[in-house]
């Protein structure tokens, strides 16, 4: 079920929405006004729905798979010979994961599933490459063309298979196993695992205890698993395969498997289909057979299975590597402590690890250099970058402008570039014609940037579909790409706020002023006549104003389809300049004849130059 539960698991979605609370209900908690009212403006009425969706990291993500174990004491396999096999199978948890008999899967609303299978080119026949258990109830089984199961089964959710994606991710999986369970993991077709617990299932408290750890951690990520632990690795993927799940004693593979067919020995199919026609089926009738025929008649290879399965030959596993993490480092004969000094042998550090990221085909979205001193306080300079980047004199650059941040003390004796965080970098597209300009590339300026002020400090607007002011903007990160091609020049009008006042791109006859504040702030000592007129006079953050000229109104109302308690709610905006030339943006909370569209209180939100 390995490529069916990747796919469940990218599709991921949080519990079903809270239903919404009535219109008394909104009006219960603390106000920002102090009268009544159908609608709170400033912060609440701002404020956007959110649902807590779980955050789940992406595949390649060697993190995503659990924490490391607890160690803890326990018996041990006195042999030392271990190997494990898993692969999707019956789950450990049906009543949560919808197999064997639970509760199918539904989604974020609570409703069932269509049953889903993924499907493959097999020459000129497109067929089932994965069933989920649904499907598999009704009849459908890898294999079946697509054809007909769609003429079986109506409203089945069909997506196309990805072998490689499945491959990558299975690898991913093999990778954090190795880093945290045991060193020799080891792929086995699509959907297998060898684990060696030689030395390693005692930190686990057992060779049983390590299997059920392992067994729970993938059901937390939405995987299920069969595993069986024996003496040879053929027979703990024969047990994985074709028994329950096992602890198979120590000593008594060869009688476990015996019972077992001969499809678990891994063998060429058309050799099954041979064996079959002489009426061996199990592995304890080809068992019994002398070894000489069997290689005349079917070669080498099902006698070589045989023997590895029984422990008579040895099974070498070609085990994953883990990535090392790369660093570059340089110790000195005699300390340094003069920036001369600190930047020369930076020039020398950045290009090993430039050349290192080279051979990887990576990119370095954070590096921080490490540089020991000799009364052993070590000083770090942190470096993190918008875009991957293995530039060696950009990266010069960014360390360069933060040498006084080191304290050298006494000297420094050795110093290494560690690379933090990184990802993928290949070749990059460029512009064909030379008479076409090519767009600039704000990543260096950024990283510049975000050596001074940090790069959380730094992000661009973009424009949101709202007639609310504080919605109709919202921020984004400094290198993402507009939404929509049509949204660039909007978000270039918005990224001059505060330069020049900008018009409302839905209502271009209403200029809006150049700053808006975070939140619309209450005046006092309001005078003004209802119900259409600006105010004459008002108080705010305790200094007087005397308006002279005024402008409005322009009326917003509540975005009812998206809140309840925004039904009836109005506000009435101004333009207005006090006798100091000073030119603000206010609103008065509802239309000043109905009581149910505001409590006629007035707010400032922003201001003009």
């Amino acid at each position: 079920m390995w490529p069916i539960e990747r796919l469940r698991r990218a599709e991921r979605h949080a519990a079903p929405p809270e239903p919404r609370a009535s219109l008394a209900a909104e009006e219960q908690p603390a106000r920002s006004v102090p009268r009544g009212g159908g609608w709170r403006p400033g912060a609440r009425w701002a404020r956007e729905d959110q649902l807590g969706h779980v955050a789940l990291p992406p595949d390649g993500d060697h993190s995503q798979f659990l924490p490391e174990p607890a160690r803890g004491g326990g018996p041990t396999r006195s042999d030392g010979g271990g190997a494990a096999a898993a692969r999707g199978g019956k789950p450990p948890r049906p009543s949560t994961t919808g197999y064997g008999g639970g509760p199918p899967p539904r989604d974020k609303l609570g409703e069932e599933l269509a049953p889903l299978i993924t499907s493959i080119r097999d020459g000129n026949r497109v067929v089932i490459a994965a069933a989920c258990p649904q499907a598999r109830a009704l009849g459908l089984a890898p294999g079946m063309a697509l054809a007909q199961a769609r003429a079986q089964i109506a409203g089945l959710d069909i997506r196309d298979a990805d072998p490689e994606g499945d491959q990558v991710h299975l690898a991913s999986l093999a990778i954090a196993l190795a880093r945290r369970w045991t060193p020799t993991v080891a792929i086995e077709g699509d959907d297998t695992l060898f684990l060696d617990l030689t030395g390693v299932a005692h930190l686990h408290g057992g060779e049983a205890a390590m299997a059920t750890r392992l067994r729970h951690m993938l059901a937390r990520f939405g995987y299920t698993a069969r595993i069986a632990i024996a003496d040879t690795p053929g027979a703990a993927w024969a047990l994985a395969h074709f028994h329950q799940p096992t602890l198979c004693p120590s000593g008594q593979h060869a009688e476990a498997i015996a019972p077992l067919p001969i499809e678990a020995l891994r063998i060429d199919p058309a050799a099954v289909e041979l064996l079959h026609r002489l009426g061996v089926t199990r592995i304890a009738q080809l068992a019994a057979m002398p070894r000489a025929p069997l290689v005349r008649r079917f070669g080498a290879g099902l006698a070589m299975r045989l023997e590895r399965a029984l422990g008579r030959l040895p099974e070498p596993l070609h085990p994953v590597v883990p990535p090392e993490p790369i660093t570059v480092a340089q110790r000195f004969a005699e300390p340094i402590a003069t920036p001369e000094a600190i930047e020369h042998w930076l020039g020398m550090l950045v290009p090993r690890l430039t050349a290192a990221l080279e051979a990887r085909g990576l990119g370095a979205l954070r590096i921080e250099l490490i540089a020991d001193r000799v009364d052993g306080v070590p000083q770090r300079i942190r470096v993190g970058l918008a875009r991957a980047n293995r530039d060696p004199l950009h990266l010069l650059r960014l360390f360069t402008r933060r040498i006084e941040q080191i304290e050298p003390g006494f000297g420094i004796d050795a110093m290494a570039l560690h690379l933090r965080r990184s990802s993928p970098l290949g070749a990059e597209p460029v512009t064909e014609r030379l008479d076409e300009e090519a767009a600039p590339d704000l990543a260096p300026l950024v990283d510049t940037l975000a050596t001074r002020i940090g790069l959380s400090a730094m992000w661009r607007s973009r424009p949101v579909e709202s007639d609310v002011p504080e919605r109709s903007v919202a921020r984004m990160a400094v290198l993402d790409p507009p939404a929509r091609p049509g949204a660039r020049t909007r978000i270039d009008d918005i990224g001059q706020l505060d330069r020049s006042p900008m018009l409302h791109p839905w209502h271009p006859e209403w200029p809006k002023p150049a700053r808006l504040l975070a939140r619309p702030e209450r005046l006092d000592h309001v005078m003004a006549e209802l119900p259409d007129h600006a105010p004459r006079r008002f108080t705010w953050r305790g200094h007087a104003h005397r308006v002279i000229r005024a402008d409005g109104p322009e009326r917003i109302h509540g975005e009812w389809w998206k809140r309840d308690a925004e039904r009836a709610s109005v506000r009435d905006y101004f333009r207005v300049e006090d006798e100091a030339g000073r030119r603000y943006w206010l609103f008065r909370s509802g239309d000043g004849e109905r009581a149910v569209t505001g409590d006629l209180s007035w707010y400032l939100h922003g201001v003009f130059g």
